[in-house]
């Protein structure tokens, strides 16, 4: 399939390792001109020296002033962007009873408002041009809340809420906000969560990452490339007409429609 993509440009938020870094591969090969940014500078550049049209940028995009630091350098390095792709770590893990205030603005900083930044900044230029693709990668969390991360579900709850609520504003205009919902794939990340169940619980990483797959219907964790290729479709131009929508890639993890 033709996505169109050839000569976009693009701006994928934690994309030095994991899904982001499949993301931004996936659009590379499409021909998009691809902003690799995460806190380290030098990896930044690394990654996107791996990539056949990529540029790094280093930010820490929740520090004070990290969202409007980040718009600045990526258009300075390729113009004004086609495409956001959002992403990022979420707060520690806690029970819904141990939820504090601190902690609520806490999943807001992190999860909320450098997003809310980002999308208010490229969205103008988007709407002008009648042509632009927002995409969250979000958590299946969003539609199951996950035990003991009370503050990720609230944070990226509330994220998921106002995207929907923007893509009936915009979506006459050419401009489709989704999410991505991953489950569980083969990152690093996945990785740790399995060795720290294995020392949690006295069991061999094997035993739990086999039970792990064994709860998935399909088997087996995802590739990182296979949620890279759905990002990827999510921001082409034959996706014009899905907006305002959730979409898991989990295997069939989730027991809901």
């Amino acid at each position: 399939m033709e996505l169109g993509l050839q000569g976009k440009t693009a701006l994928v938020c934690a994309s030095t390792s994991g899904l982001g870094r499949a993301t931004a591969r996936a659009l590379a090969e499409e021909g998009v001109t691809v902003v690799v940014t995460g806190r380290s500078s030098d990896r930044a550049k690394e990654v996107a020296g791996n990539l056949p049209n990529a540029v790094g940028i280093g930010c820490d995009l929740v520090a004070d002033g990290g969202a409007e630091q980040l718009i600045t350098a990526a258009r300075e390095a390729v113009g004004e962007l086609d495409v956001l792709v959002l992403n990022g770590p979420g707060p520690a893990p806690g029970p819904a009873r141990d939820t504090d205030t601190a902690g609520i603005e806490q999943a807001i900083d992190t999860l909320v408002k450098p997003q809310q930044l980002l999308v208010s900044s490229v969205l103008p230029a988007m709407l002008e041009k009648g042509w632009g693709r927002i995409l969250s990668i979000s958590s299946t969390s969003v539609e199951a809340p996950m035990p003991n991360l009370s503050l990720s579900n609230l944070g990226r709850a509330a994220l998921a809420g106002y995207l929907k609520t923007l893509a009936t504003e915009v979506a006459a205009q050419g401009v489709t906000i989704n999410s991505l919902l991953p489950g569980r794939i083969a990152t690093p990340r996945a990785r740790q969560i399995d060795e720290a169940a294995a020392q949690r619980t006295g069991r061999p990483l094997s035993e739990v990452e086999s039970a792990s797959q064994a709860a998935i219907p399909a088997g087996r964790y995802g590739e990182p490339d296979e949620f890279g290729a759905a990002a990827a479709f999510l921001c082409s131009a034959p996706a014009a007409y899905i907006t305002g929508t959730a979409l898991r890639c989990d295997g069939g993890l989730v027991p809901t429609l």
